[in-house]
């Protein structure tokens, strides 16, 4: 859950950074970055642990929830976030993951869509991807901290992992700290990616 979130809190500060133009939400953008980051860095059998995590996140908040979904804000629901995960992590390849999107409920009448859904994505975010790794490994990513936690051992190594993929336009700096919420935010003023220590323990209270 923790690498999906600093992978969508990532795809921001992409954003930003490259100045890239979004047609439609930034947070359905960021959403989509950190899948197909997800698919495109790990293997297998990693990129599935972490998508069926980061799946059961979404679908744990929704019911731990009481309450009906905040129409208003700038994230999707996070039924519709469940869904959208599961449909562009099956659709990159349907031919070996389509028990994946029947494992976790995705109806068929989407599936259908997936493919098409996730090579639009690729075909969107690729070629960004691919213009930050050419000159790659760099040292554009910065971890500030202690490395003690778990969530400040996994972010640092995954700053050390992301800078043998990929050079940013500018100096983009990582910490962990704690922020009295279980949250995680990217900072375009100070080019900085929070994660927040308390999201540790906020996520294993989800069902």
């Amino acid at each position: 859950n923790l690498l999906s979130v600093l992978y969508h809190e990532l795809g921001h500060a992409i954003i930003d950074l490259a100045q890239l133009p979004i047609f439609g939400q930034e947070e359905d953008a960021a959403d989509v970055a950190s899948i197909i980051l997800i698919n495109d860095l790990f293997d297998e059998d990693t990129a599935t642990s972490i998508a069926y995590d980061s799946a059961f996140g979404f679908l744990g908040e929704a019911q731990a929830s009481d309450q009906e979904p905040v129409w208003w804000d700038v994230h999707g629901a996070d039924l519709q976030r469940y869904y959208n995960l599961v449909c562009l992590f099956a659709g990159a390849d349907m031919a070996e993951r389509g028990d994946i999107a029947d494992d976790l409920g995705l109806p068929r009448d989407r599936q259908d869509s997936c493919e098409e859904e996730f090579e639009l994505a690729d075909d969107s975010w690729g070629p960004v991807l691919d213009d930050l790794a050419q000159d790659a490994p760099g040292t554009s990513m910065v971890y500030q901290g202690r490395k003690e936690t778990f969530a400040q051992q996994l972010v640092a190594q995954e700053v050390a992992a992301l800078n043998q993929d990929f050079i940013l336009p500018k100096t983009l700096r990582f910490s962990v700290q704690t922020c009295d919420e279980p949250n995680a935010f990217y900072d375009p003023e100070t080019v900085e990616i929070i994660m927040c220590e308390e999201m540790v323990d906020w996520l294993r209270t989800l069902p």
